[in-house]
Parts: structure tokens; sequence; C-alpha cells
């Protein structure tokens, strides 16, 4: 299902990773060219079928071609991937994301097997995007570095690796609701409503990201630690985030926790 390319550019993508799925079925709601009338082609060799939808485009429209594709599948075969959302969650928000991707399970829920999000990350993507993560199988879009980063932190201090896994989104609340530049881990803290994390666990947290290159300490300062927030770089914890979200979707999280 796609959002933000054409089906030419998609299927490039494919030959560039090492090949082309047995079987592919796609939605295209990103091509606008084409006027009101949805077009559905299948490719001569039955391998591909393809769905291109004009403007305007509405959920109900994508959910109806989807499940035009989807008619007599067996789940176990259906690998559905919605490609790229960011421009879905730019122009109606994460809660319609959220919203969107609630209908597709519950439309559907003996025709799709696993459902893949990618999503093109920058530093204003919406904070709430994260509450997604819980309803797909994988969230694509994170950097080769950040795994490498992570896998160290897990192995040098694997307690505060725990806190990060379990409040980075908090702590991101947090830091993008702090007006201040310099803050200690409680101002920030005092920043959220209803938080998990204590004024303690989110400080463990904030210092965990520091080692994952998200923002840097204030060195001019005694006392308690404060955390420049001048140096934040919001991509990078989306990358955390996101990198967190894929080894839970794959199983790779033992229980690990800090508190």
């Amino acid at each position: 299902m796609l959002f933000n390319e054409g089906v030419e550019g998609w299927r490039r993508g494919w030959r560039q990773y090492g090949g082309m799925p047995t079987r592919e079925a796609v939605v295209a709601a990103s091509d606008l060219t084409r006027g009101a009338a949805a077009t559905t082609q299948i490719a001569p060799d039955g391998r591909l079928a393809y769905t291109v939808l004009g403007a305007p485009v509405g959920t109900d429209r994508v959910l109806s071609s989807v499940g035009d594709h989807l008619s007599g599948t067996d789940a176990s075969d259906v690998h559905l991937i919605v490609d790229d959302i960011a421009p879905v969650l730019a122009n109606r928000g994460a809660a319609a994301v959220e919203a969107f991707i609630c209908r597709l399970r519950n439309q559907f829920p003996d025709s799709i097997g696993t459902v893949t999000i990618g999503c093109s990350i920058d530093a204003e993507t919406d904070p709430e995007f994260a509450s997604i993560f819980d309803l797909v199988d994988t969230v694509t879009g994170s950097e080769p570095i950040i795994g490498e980063n992570i896998g160290k932190l897990r192995r040098d201090d694997p307690t505060t690796f725990g806190y990060v896994r379990r409040h980075w989104a908090e702590a991101q609340r947090g830091i993008e609701a702090c007006n201040r530049n310099y803050p200690q881990s409680k101002q920030i803290h005092a920043m959220l409503s209803e938080p998990e994390t204590t004024p303690r666990t989110l400080g463990a947290t904030l210092s965990g990201l520091v080692t994952l290159d998200v923002l840097e300490t204030w060195s001019e300062t005694v006392g308690p630690t404060r955390y420049d927030l001048t140096a934040y770089r919001a991509k990078r914890l989306w990358e955390v985030g996101i990198y967190f979200a894929r080894l839970a979707s794959s199983r790779g999280l033992e229980h690990t926790e800090g508190e």
C-alpha cells in the first residue's frame, strides 16, 4: 500500500534489495495524476496486480481496494506493507494513522498476516506516532548504526538499556515539551502529564540517550546533571524508537528492566 511513491518506483526498490515477491498486489494512493477513477491492472505473468487510485483518496476507497486484492487469500500468506506513511502522518496526524491501521486490522482479521509500516522520520515527526508501534508487526526507517550502538549499550549497561527500551517515548515527550535549554531530569519530568517514570528513572533514560548520541550533557555546571537540549537530535531518537519496535516484533528482547 503506497502513500508516497508510484508503482514503478516501488518495484525498483524490490530489485535493489535482492528480488521480487512471488505474488504482489499494490494499491497506490500516491499517484494523483490519473483522475478520479481507480484503475486496476494485472501483469502478463500474473504475479503483479496493481490499483492506482486518483485524487481525492479517502480511507474508505483505500480499504475497498485493499479488500478487493485480499479476497480469497489466506492470512498466513499475506504480508502487508504500508509505505511511506509519513505524508498521511503529516497531513492528517497520528490519530488518523492509528485509526487507519486499526481499521485495517479489524476489517480484514482473517486476510492479513503481518503488517509492516515504513515511515520517513524527521525532526518534525509527531511524537504521538509512537502509539502506532504496538499496532503493527514491524516498523522500518532506522539506520544500521543505531542497532550497533543499542547493542553496545545492552552489553555494557543492561540496566540503562532497560530504561531506554521502556521509556524512550516518554523521554521524547518530556524533551519536546521542555522550554529550557539546560534542564535537569526533574525539570523535564515536570513537563509530563501522568508519567510512568519518576525523575530518577527518567534521568536514567536520558543518560542512556546521551550514550546513544541523542542529546548531550551540559558541562558548565556543578551538582545534578543538566542536559543540553540545544544539541537534541530528534530524528536520531525516532530511529532509536523504531529500532526497539523492530526488536520487539522479532521477539529479540528478553525481559530487561532497570526498575
